[in-house]
């Protein structure tokens, strides 16, 4: 007797459990041309799989800025400023609608676009940007970041470990 009522207390708390995690989950739409699914939520987290505009996933958790995603049976984070919950439909043609890549969506968020970037070179003719052109092109792998990131005992997070 006791056994069954155990089995009853065990078998509902985990419909309760099911229950839960499905109002949790929420399917979104990746909103930016390319978004990179990674292993850990941090920018140094290694890169499992990439996923393209328009394409849905469900978010599982979150953990800050960064939310857990399940998409064709692949597991990762991805940072929320790369989802949106409008369903989003590709077009082609005219109606085609046009979508600001991460760069530039992070940027964005800092106040910072090209308009910006034209009016500030117009403004400051004086001022050689060939540097800055030539570090933006500097692409650095990502092993040698984590690399300097583990040498300098620096935490995914920010901060030190």
């Amino acid at each position: 007797m006791f056994t069954k009522k155990l089995a009853c207390i065990i078998g509902g708390l985990g419909l309760a459990a099911t229950v839960t995690l499905a109002a949790s989950t929420s399917i979104m739409s990746i909103q930016v041309r390319k978004a990179e699914i990674r292993e850990t939520p941090s920018y140094l987290g290694k890169i499992v799989t990439t996923m393209a505009y328009g394409d849905k996933v469900t978010v599982q958790s979150g953990n800050g800025a960064w939310m857990q995603v399940l998409s064709a049976g692949q597991s990762g984070w991805v940072h929320s400023s790369a989802l949106t919950k409008k369903n989003i439909v590709m077009k082609s043609g005219a109606g085609a609608q046009t979508t600001a890549s991460s760069g530039e969506m992070a940027l964005a968020g800092k106040g910072f676009n090209s308009d910006v970037e034209a009016q500030f070179k117009n403004n400051h003719k004086d001022v050689d940007f060939s540097w800055v052109d030539k570090m933006e092109k500097i692409k650095i792998p990502i092993s040698d970041i984590r690399e300097f990131a583990k040498d300098g005992k620096l935490a995914a997070g920010g901060g030190v470990k």
